[in-house]
């Protein structure tokens, strides 16, 4: 499944999440099989056009309903900050889903 994070720089290590105004670069992570297969950046989302299963966000007050609309799964992290923290608790279950 592929996932969205908007993060600050391009980094997979040091990359932090934010909010969709502050939004430098786009995390798009392969999670297949419980593990992370593949880390890729876009400088916007426009430049992929496939299938997206889900969007993780900054916080829930962040505007989600185009994404939902596309078909996206929407979460937002807790405390999580950077995409390996944000990912182990994605794998865990242990993110919030936005919208309901």
């Amino acid at each position: 499944m592929l996932i969205w994070i908007p993060v600050d720089r391009r980094d997979e290590k040091f990359g932090e999440i934010t909010k969709l105004i502050d939004v430098n670069s786009w995390a798009l992570v392969n999670f297949d099989r419980g593990e992370v297969q593949s880390v890729r950046f876009f400088d916007k989302r426009e430049d992929f056009s496939d299938w997206v299963d889900f969007i993780i966000l900054a916080n829930k007050f962040e505007s989600y309903i185009d994404f939902m609309n596309e078909g996206m799964m929407v979460l937002c992290v807790r405390e999580e900050r950077t995409i390996e923290d944000i990912i182990e608790a994605f794998k865990f279950k242990e993110l919030d889903e936005v919208g309901l």
